[in-house]
């Protein structure tokens, strides 16, 4: 039978399936030149007399991903700093959350089934856009300076809008009952605090009199 031939096992056995190359992923991490020294020696002034061995050990060509990442962010918060000494500002804030978001997403390229770094991805969106919404109505021309030099799209959340139903309204009318009888409440108590510190106020006063 022509199904049971010996070329054709053959044929069979040979025609597997290849395992497919994963594609290379570029990072943002790749336009580090990998002379630059690390962060934590790039300012010793030992550095210009030490020999080219030890350059290249505590170059970025032997660093690891944590140790380029520290350079990535400097480079970002000086592109986008006030001072020399801004280490707290909104867009350094920005800056930093930024480098985190782009190695989060390479990650998730290559890891798609990691769902505790996608939730710490979407934290860190959510936590930019508010920093880059609450700049957009303070200084709106360091915003844009900020999105032009990090390379950042902004884009405002969606409004949130909410079905009407009767069980939402009866729910949403008990709650200000609620908060109508514990403010009533809270305002009698402060009443009666009030009243009793008068009242040792004026037992003061008539003891030095």
């Amino acid at each position: 039978h022509p199904a049971c031939s010996p070329v054709l096992q053959a044929a069979r056995g040979y025609a597997r399936s290849v395992a497919k190359k994963k594609k290379d992923i570029p990072s943002h991490l790749d336009d580090l030149p990998p002379t630059m020294l690390k962060k934590d020696y790039a300012n010793l002034p030992v550095m210009s007399s030490v020999d080219d061995v030890v350059k290249r050990l505590l170059s970025l060509e032997m660093a690891s991903q944590k140790e380029k990442m520290k350079v990535k962010k400097q480079q970002l918060v000086e592109k986008v700093r006030r001072s020399p000494s801004d280490n707290g500002s909104f867009e350094v804030q920005v800056a930093i959350l930024t480098a985190k978001i782009r190695t989060l997403e390479e990650h998730l390229q290559k890891h798609p089934k990691d769902k505790k770094n996608r939730r710490f991805l979407l934290m860190g969106l959510d936590r930019r856009r508010k920093m880059l919404g609450y700049l957009r109505r303070v200084n709106y021309s360091t915003f844009e300076h900020t999105c032009k030099q990090l390379d950042i799209q902004y884009s405002p959340p969606q409004p949130y809008t909410r079905r009407v139903t009767k069980r939402w309204l009866v729910k949403k009318a008990l709650c200000i009952k609620v908060f109508q009888e514990k403010r009533k409440l809270k305002a009698a108590e402060r009443l009666k605090q009030r009243r009793a510190w008068q009242a040792r106020a004026r037992a003061a006063r008539e003891q030095q009199e």
